[in-house]
């Protein structure tokens, strides 16, 4: 099969993203990786770590038709706006890391690219540079005009989707209504099917409350909320469990069961994922009409530059992404 292009942004310029991309070179790719980034930051931190890359730059006139060898690294040149120190913040390379994934999303959607895959970028210099800004996840979907998305994290043996994301916890039961769980489930279950190859996804559903509301004795959001909710989707042949005391849910009993979790807010699933799979997770986000996956971590700034950095999340991140592709 004739390799396909997929785009990968650098990130947080003063962060790992850099080194990760770099660390793609150190051997051949089965696909075409475009990285979007700064060539003069990519030679910078590569000389910083001590790599001879063959940094090669490439543009939408002229994509490459085959897939790096080891040692070379394509790059769409993007400029950086202020000269970076690894480990170093400054706001002013804000507009940089959003140039790098506008361009990245448009790609996908314009045809140029098969897919995304994300280094992580740093929110809160984001916000500091004056740009409101809560997350890959948000900012895609406003890029492409999609009313409603969903963060799903996955490891080998673990999916797990999410009903709210970023959301102080005071605020979760609030937005958790019938019709936002009915969204993100369809979603889920739509996008388990097209983009993972599932013809029968099999979902377990948390509850919101300890032990699942304890009857209505710990909180009525089952009974009111989830549980008529749940009853519509599974009248539309949607294959639901729940809801289901998360304590219990995250056994193996009921894991071997399902091809997904859905958690109703952050901490109750990414948790439990990342204990099992961290260094090996992948995020992905459900519902854009793009592939975009992520590693599951930060941005490291304390290691950036120094050789000690783990790509077993971009590793799994670049598989999801094929593995998309194909279904």
């Amino acid at each position: 099969m004739k390799p396909r292009r997929f785009a990968v942004t650098a990130g947080e310029p003063a962060g790992i993203g850099p080194d990760l991309c770099l660390m793609l070179a150190g051997e051949s790719q089965p696909e075409i990786l475009i990285v979007i980034a700064s060539r003069d930051l990519l030679i910078q931190r590569a000389a910083q770590l001590g790599l001879d890359i063959d940094v090669r730059c490439v543009s939408p006139d002229a994509w490459p038709t085959e897939a790096c060898s080891a040692g070379t690294l394509y790059v769409w040149d993007t400029p950086l706006h202020q000269p970076v120190t690894a480990g170093q913040l400054d706001c002013n390379n804000a507009p940089y890391v959003l140039e790098t994934l506008t361009r990245a999303a448009r790609g996908c959607l314009d045809g140029h690219f098969t897919g995304m895959i994300t280094a992580p970028v740093h929110k809160g210099v984001i916000n500091q540079a004056g740009i409101p800004f809560s997350g890959h996840t948000e900012f895609l979907a406003e890029l492409t005009d999609t009313p409603q998305v969903v963060m799903m994290l996955a490891t080998r043996g673990l999916r797990v989707a999410l009903v709210t994301t970023h959301l102080p916890l005071k605020d979760v039961a609030t937005a958790i209504t019938g019709d936002r769980l009915q969204r993100v489930t369809r979603i889920l279950h739509t996008d388990l099917v097209a983009k993972f190859g599932i013809a029968q996804p099999r979902i377990l559903v948390c509850g919101l409350n300890p032990h699942a509301g304890e009857g209505g004795h710990l909180g009525r959001e089952e009974i009111d909320i989830i549980e008529p909710a749940l009853a519509q989707l599974r009248s539309e042949g949607i294959n639901l469990t729940g809801p289901l005391p998360a304590d219990t849910l995250f056994t193996p009993k009921h894991l071997q069961h399902c091809d997904a979790v859905l958690a109703m807010y952050h901490d109750q699933g990414l948790p439990v994922l990342k204990y099992k799979g961290f260094g090996a997770a992948v995020n992905v986000t459900l519902g854009l009409p793009i592939i975009r996956t992520s590693v599951d971590h930060g941005t490291a700034l304390d290691l950036a530059g120094s050789g000690r950095i783990d790509t077993g999340s971009l590793a799994v991140a670049l598989e999801t992404a094929y593995e998309m592709a194909h279904a």
